[in-house]
């Protein structure tokens, strides 16, 4: 639980600094110093004594293609971030768990309750409360998060689909190698120097995303997910504040209610099943 609590904090940090970078920098470019940040993290923590074994996969296609849906993620949430609220943004991308549901049951043939169904349902229903189709308020900018959300699910189902054969620490140093080497070969289309006073700021960026996500590995080896999953949306909370403290924003009660739906609906699909006497209990990256 400490690791967890640790890695949802790294993380509202990370969404609060990507959002004020991008009053001054290009969207691209802050990928770029999470990215690269993130790998020379990985270099330094881990590559003196795991040497070689690092890089070594069975399925180096499946790794880089795994990696770039997690930067198409990364580039469509930043992307959300300077357009739109942080704690709409989060909140858009909790459906993630949902489509994680659609995809699983579609691409991984798995079996999928009717509950759980309708709890898909009701958790896009949710994300019509914020974003209000037909209201004048839904903005091309609501699709950024919804995309996030997409890449982020595809890229859960593809580490689902070969966590039992590749090292966690290997697949999140391709995460990194993948984002940065591609980030920088964009990086001259979008290239501004830094102010000094942000230069600390790209660096919290990398070394936030690099850190949350080795928490949450070392949670994982620790618990199970279905136990550790209502954990998660207490980022809503810190987004939420650090959103309000920082940039003045908070949703109006028409979002918050949309925020409870999805939280509801992504709390039942993760968790409803516990119920189920009869079930195998589930494996960790579950």
């Amino acid at each position: 639980m400490a690791y967890m609590m640790v890695m949802v904090l790294l993380f509202a940090m990370l969404e609060t600094i990507a959002k004020y970078l991008s009053q001054f920098y290009p969207v691209p470019m802050i990928a770029w110093g999470r990215y690269t940040v993130h790998l020379l993290l990985m270099l330094v923590l881990f590559a003196p004594h795991m040497g070689k074994s690092l890089l070594r996969t069975t399925q180096p296609g499946a790794q880089i293609l795994r990696a770039s849906l997690l930067m198409g993620s990364t580039l469509f949430a930043f992307s959300a971030l300077s357009y739109l609220p942080m704690a709409e943004v989060k909140a858009i991308n909790f459906v993630s768990p949902l489509l994680v549901t659609i995809f699983a049951a579609w691409l991984l043939s798995e079996t999928v309750s009717r509950g759980r169904w309708v709890a898909v349902a009701v958790g896009f229903l949710g994300v019509l409360f914020i974003v209000r189709p037909g209201s004048g308020v839904l903005q091309w900018q609501a699709a950024l998060p919804l995309a996030s959300a997409l890449f982020y699910s595809l890229y859960q189902i593809m580490t689902r689909k070969f966590s039992d054969r590749e090292q966690p620490l290997t697949s999140l140093f391709y995460s990194a190698l993948v984002g940065c080497v591609v980030m920088t070969l964009a990086l001259p289309l979008f290239w501004k120097l830094p102010a000094l006073r942000h230069v600390p700021l790209f660096i919290l960026l990398g070394t936030g995303a690099g850190l949350g996500h080795f928490m949450l590995i070392k949670a994982m080896e620790l618990e199970n997910a279905s136990f550790l999953s209502p954990l998660i949306y207490t980022q809503l909370i810190w987004v939420m504040l650090a959103g309000f403290i920082v940039f003045g924003d908070l949703p109006d009660s028409r979002a918050l209610i949309g925020m409870a739906i999805i939280v509801a609906s992504g709390l039942y699909v993760a968790l409803g099943h516990r119920f189920r006497a009869k079930e195998f209990p589930e494996t960790p990256i579950d």
